[in-house]
This record gives C-alpha cells, sequence and structure tokens, in this order.
C-alpha cells in the first residue's frame, strides 16, 4: 500500500486538490466550498494520479539512473506494470466523471491537460524548454480550474501565471538534477543543451523576475495587503534559489521552491479573502 500511495504521488495529489479549493475560494473571495468545487477537486486528483503513473511508465528507465534508492517504487520493480496501467485508467475516468459533473467546459479543459500529459514523457520531454512549460502550465492549472469550476474563469488567471512561473523554474532545476537519466534516454532537455551552468542562469533568472510579476500582477487585481505581507516570505525565498543557482549550488532547491508555492497559494487566498 505504502508503494500504490508513493507511486500515485499522494501528498502531489494532496496539494492539486487544495489548489483547486484555493483556486476557488480566490475566485469567490470567499472561504465556501460548494459542491462543484468538490467535485472539481476530485476531478484534478484523478488526472493528476494519471499523469503522475503514466510519467513513472515512461521514465522506468530513466529512473532507475536518477532514482537508483528506489524511490519510484516501479522503476524498482515493487509495483507491477499492470497495476500502474490500472491507476492511469482509473484516474483518467474518476477525472472525466468528475469533470463532468462540473460542467462541459471543466470537461474540456480536462481533456486539454490530457492531451499534454500523455505524450509528455515520450514526446514533450526530449524538446527541453518546450517540455518545460507544458508541465508548468499542467501544474499551476489547479488554481484555475477551481476559478473555472465557481464560473468565474478570469479570476484565475492571475494564480494561474504565477503558479505556472514558478513550477517553470522548478522543472528546469529538476532537470539539471536528472541530467544523467535524460542523457541515457536520449533527451535534449536544456542542462543537456545549453549545459548545467548555463541552464542554471536561466532558471536563476526566471526565479528572480517572478518577485517583481508577483508584486505587479496581483497589485493590477486589486488583491489585497495580506496577500503582499505573506507573499514577501515566499519572495525571499525564490530569490534564495536564485542565489543559489547563480553560485552553482543545486542540491535542495527543488524542496525550496515547492515550499515557496505552498506559501504563495496561502498569500493569494488571503489576498482575495482577508
Amino acid at each position: 500500500m505504502v508503494d500504490l500511495l508513493r507511486l500515485v504521488r499522494t501528498n502531489n495529489l494532496l496539494l492539486a486538490a487544495a489548489g483547486v479549493l484555493a483556486g476557488g475560494w480566490i475566485a469567490l473571495g470567499t472561504l465556501q466550498v460548494p459542491t462543484v468545487l468538490v467535485l472539481a477537486a476530485v476531478s484534478a486528483v484523478g488526472f493528476g494520479m494519471a499523469g503522475y503513473v503514466l510519467n513513472d511508465i515512461w521514465d522506468r528507465a530513466a529512473d532507475q539512473v536518477n532514482r537508483p534508492g528506489g524511490e519510484r517504487p516501479l522503476a524498482a520493480g515493487r509495483v507491477t506494470r499492470g497495476t500502474a496501467d490500472l491507476c492511469v485508467a482509473g484516474g483518467v475516468l474518476v477525472g472525466l466523471a468528475a469533470a463532468a459533473l462540473v460542467s462541459g467546459t471543466a470537461v474540456l479543459v480536462g481533456l486539454g491537460a490530457l492531451a499534454v500529459l500523455v505524450p509528455y514523457s515520450p514526446l514533450l520531454k526530449r524538446r527541453g524548454a518546450l517540455g518545460n512549460v507544458a508541465v508548468a502550465m499542467l501544474a499551476g492549472l489547479p488554481l484555475m480550474y477551481g476559478a473555472i469550476a465557481v464560473g468565474r474563469a478570469a479570476a484565475g488567471i492571475v494564480p494561474w501565471t504565477l503558479a505556472a512561473w514558478i513550477h517553470l523554474v522548478r522543472e528546469i532545476v529538476k532537470d539539471i538534477d536528472d541530467q544523467a537519466g535524460d542523457r541515457a534516454l536520449g533527451r535534449r532537455t536544456l542542462p543537456l543543451v545549453l549545459g548545467p551552468r548555463r541552464a542554471r542562469a536561466v532558471a536563476a533568472v526566471l526565479a528572480a523576475a517572478f518577485v517583481p510579476l508577483s508584486l505587479a500582477l496581483p497589485a493590477e487585481a486589486h488583491y489585497h495587503g495580506a496577500y503582499f505581507l505573506i507573499a514577501l516570505f515566499a519572495q525571499l525565498v525564490v530569490l534564495a534559489v536564485a542565489s543559489r543557482l547563480f553560485t552553482g549550488r543545486t542540491q535542495g532547491n527543488s524542496r525550496l521552491l515547492k515550499g515557496a508555492m505552498l506559501v504563495g497559494i496561502v498569500a493569494l487566498v488571503a489576498g482575495r479573502v482577508a
């Protein structure tokens, strides 16, 4: 059971569900939890499960190189390919069924996400920056999905943009860490195309640029002062990551950025409901 939970990335699925709820709260300006928002969160969990497991199926050979400690149960042989296939199919069914109970727009968004998820590892991930942008847009989507669920999609644009931006930095950071496995599979990720030093510089510049962006967009959207106070902690972490990347330190940056994302979500919600 532990390996199955690890396969589907339970922590990330909970974060996706929280992102959907946060997106709805931001759009509504209140902490109400209407049924459509709960269904959208369930849908995001289903699609997310399918995407994570499908990625592990495609990445099994690379994970055996990049994560030899058995972090990925499929690559380590502790979960069978058949079980993984069932998780993908089950996730798609849950995602589409829950989305259908939300709205036609939610179904279309879910199908669009699947259209990116399926070719991501075998095709898009091999294209370097294109794959990074694609997965960043998907990773930031739960916030928009929540806004769509409550019928206020426009309110999800700022949260989606900020989430996608910080996810883009994190994807490049992860590619820097995964060079050995990606090289073995012949992928052309940014660090393998530009070299690790230039890839670090790109990630650092994007991280530094996130700070003024995370101030300007919420200000333009008239977020409350609570956002700017809480977001300061996330911005300081992102700037610290930028500094670490410029000086060549790569270990731990992905976790720092993930923590900044969580604080950022709290800030976005506080900036609309406070």
